[in-house]
């Protein structure tokens, strides 16, 4: 061993020593700040279900391949990141003696022609990764970017960390294909052999390299050690176990939440009726008051922003970004981890993290609030975030448990929304209309319809839902819903007054008392009314049905949406559209029609059937459909900050030049109809369910 290889690789493995010990201080650190949180039994139940989804997430790369050159291009760094760690493993042989490589594996071919083809791919995908971090940055004079807010100089240096490691892998193969030490023929590592022509044949420029390569690799380590809320580089370690942990390991992937986690205080389901505010946990109210989950969550965000450049609330300029109200908790928590892991005794805690202690979790400016309350309101809980993100974080999950603590605890919401819960506790429905009325939608109708009373059979309940009952658009739809059903033979019933609000605006504003109240109440009547089937026109009403109520007993109860059924009659025979809609028409995906429950090929089945042009898709459509900006209890707020997200999802369905804008939700109905009246184009264009449309083709000329 010569004097340079006697000085690399005492600097090789000084700066490994600092690097391992700096790391595993970092991970124990990590883990630490996780257990902080609530406990969560639910996330460990199926195991073989949860291996099966991350590996398919991960090394299938389902959710970052939607993005195509993206996701192809990430693909590569990661598998080139795993495989060629070997090749960090196999400097530490070289930096000692040129003509070293792996033990075992090392002289083999095939792992020559793995590791150079993976070499060649994830240099090129990390180049493309650069580029489009570069044309995104968040200073473009485009506006705001999926980057924005996130911290660019610690992707740069994870980018180019990659670059420089790969390239020292290149190159001391070149050297060795130099000298003749090359232990693979020129098929195996063509690229080396290339470089080997051109290179110097110098056993000591190799061992150089070698710790350069080791050294840039150990740079990273550290410096990752050293900063915990670095997620564009933990997430590399994160990733599989939050994946692994996810909620509903049986969804599939890259779907919305569907049905909202229930309160639970210290692992637990809460119980309303034994339920103390001065014991139990009603919400979060600070940062530890999170599942563990929920903190794994946080540290595991990449900063890639895909949440962010979905977000309805942040495309349309309002302050709220999934992205950033992630990162907000993080910081946050992370700042505050001496504070929550000294225990009772604070004495020895550093001022920083007792000055964020302090802090309220939801707060303006002047409180010094971790998330100010015109972001925790701004959100419609459509599920795009969720949906984009490929490490899964949750983050409705998240703002609907901030939101429980204000309107349970504080009683602290937009003022506007307590009309909604006062009608919901004593009239059953968000309109505050009287629930005798709830039948009034049928006398028109030619036939008579079943009622549900326990006695009588029938083979659906047609789920009507408040707005459908009491909302002058939403009738229409009911009763083309109903007469369709009628014109096909379905045996079905409808509850009539004994129906009432399945509780989702109350749920997603975060008042669960309420919700709960309701919620039983209608559990009971489908029970004592043996119901085995339902069908629903509101998304809403569905979503909640057939994912939340099972959460309360309701069981064994088949759950669809009034598109899917009408579909099956479509395709079985039982209803024949005889004349096709004129003009063209556009199809809006409601969030928790489509996003929610994936529900995207039966409305357009029917609209291909009774439009005569088919659908002309708008450009954000099916899991990427853009909010109306009803959801989350946002129909009974008001829109003050920014654009109206129905203007803007009005905007992209008129740029489609379509005559007849179809939707499949009645408060998308309401949202789209309005934009379109502000737009002027109420007489040029119409909003209609698309039942009706369905409806108008069966029955031509009625």
């Amino acid at each position: 061993m010569g004097t340079v290889q006697i000085v690399t690789s005492a600097v090789a493995a000084a700066i490994t020593v600092v690097a391992v010990v700096l790391a595993v201080r970092a991970v124990w650190r990590i883990l630490a700040v996780i257990r902080a949180g609530q406990p969560d039994p639910s996330r460990f139940d199926d195991k073989p279900t949860r291996l099966k989804r991350m590996l398919a997430e991960t090394v299938g790369h389902t959710r970052m391949l939607k993005w195509s050159v993206v996701g192809a291009a990430h693909w590569f760094v990661m598998v080139a990141f795993i495989v060629l760690s070997l090749l960090v493993l196999e400097a530490y042989f070289e930096v000692v003696d040129a003509h070293a490589g792996l033990p075992i594996i090392g002289g083999w071919a095939v792992y020559g022609l793995v590791t150079e083809v993976i070499g060649v791919f994830g240099l090129a995908g990390i180049l493309v990764l650069i580029g489009i971090r570069l044309a995104n940055r968040p200073t473009r004079p485009q506006g705001r970017s999926r980057f924005t807010g996130s911290t660019m100089w610690q992707g740069y240096f994870v980018e180019w960390v990659i670059v420089a490691v790969l390239i020292c892998g290149f190159l001391i193969r070149g050297v060795k294909a130099a000298t003749g030490h090359l232990e693979w023929p020129t098929w195996a590592a063509p690229v080396s052999h290339a470089l080997g022509e051109v290179l110097p044949a110098s056993e000591t420029s190799l061992s150089v390299i070698a710790a350069i390569k080791i050294v840039v690799s150990m740079t990273w380590l550290i410096t990752i050690a050293t900063n915990l809320t670095m997620g564009v580089a933990w997430h590399r370690f994160a990733a599989f176990f939050n994946i692994f942990f996810k909620r509903d390991p049986d969804r599939p992937a890259g779907s919305g939440l569907g049905g909202l986690k229930p309160m639970t205080s210290g692992g637990k389901l809460l119980d309303f009726e034994e339920a103390d505010p001065d014991k139990d946990q009603f919400g979060v109210a600070a940062v530890e008051q999170f599942t563990w989950k929920g903190l794994l969550d946080f540290t595991t965000c990449t900063e890639c922003g895909r949440c962010q450049s979905q977000c309805p609330a942040w495309n349309t300029g309002k302050p709220l970004s999934p992205k950033l109200l992630v990162l907000s908790l993080r910081d946050h928590a992370y700042a505050k981890a001496p504070y929550l892991l000294a225990g009772d005794d604070h004495s020895n805690v550093d001022a920083l993290a007792l000055a964020e202690a302090q802090r309220p979790l939801i707060g303006g400016p002047d409180e010094q609030g971790v998330i100010d309350p015109d972001v925790l309101w701004s959100c419609t809980t459509c599920g795009a975030c969720v949906e984009q993100c490929p490490v899964d974080i949750e983050h409705v999950d998240h703002i609907v448990d901030m939101r429980r603590y204000q309107v349970l605890i504080e009683s602290s919401f937009p003022s506007e929304a307590g009309v909604m819960l006062r009608n919901l506790e004593n009239k059953g429905n968000p309109w505050g209309a009287p629930p005798n009325t709830r039948e009034d939608w049928t006398k028109s109708l030619n036939f008579e319809i079943k009622r549900a009373d326990g006695d009588t059979e029938f083979e659906y309940l047609y789920w009507v839902g408040c707005a459908a009952a009491f909302e002058d658009r939403a009738k229409k739809t009911a009763r083309a819903v109903a007469t369709l059903l009628h014109e096909a033979g379905v045996d079905f019933a409808i509850l009539g007054e004994g129906e009432t609000c399945t509780g989702d605006p109350a749920r997603r504003i975060g008042n669960e008392f309420v919700f709960q109240m309701l919620a039983q109440q209608n559990v009971e009547t489908l029970t004592e009314a043996k119901v085995t089937k339902i069908v629903a026109s509101c998304p809403h009403c569905f979503n909640t049905l057939a994912n939340e109520y099972p959460q309360l007993g309701l069981k064994n109860v088949q759950v669809v949406h009034h598109t899917q059924l009408l579909a099956d009659l479509v395709a079985g025979g039982k209803l024949t559209p005889v004349q096709p809609l004129d003009g063209k028409v556009t199809y809006h995906d409601p969030c928790y029609l489509g996003r929610h429950n994936r529900v995207f090929t039966p409305p357009r089945d029917l609209l291909s059937n009774a439009a005569a042009s088919g659908v002309t898709e708008m450009p954000r459509n099916q899991e990427r459909s853009f909010c109306c900006g009803a959801g989350g209890a946002r129909m009974w707020m008001e829109e003050r900050i920014g654009k109206r997200i129905n203007t803007e999802r009005v905007e992209e369905a008129l740029a489609t030049g379509a005559t007849t804008i179809a939707v499949g939700c009645p408060f998308c109905h309401t949202m789209i109809n309005d934009g379109v009246t502000g737009k002027g184009q109420n007489e040029q264009v119409e909003v209609v369910d698309v039942a009706t449309v369905l409806l108008r083709s069966v029955k031509a000329g009625a």
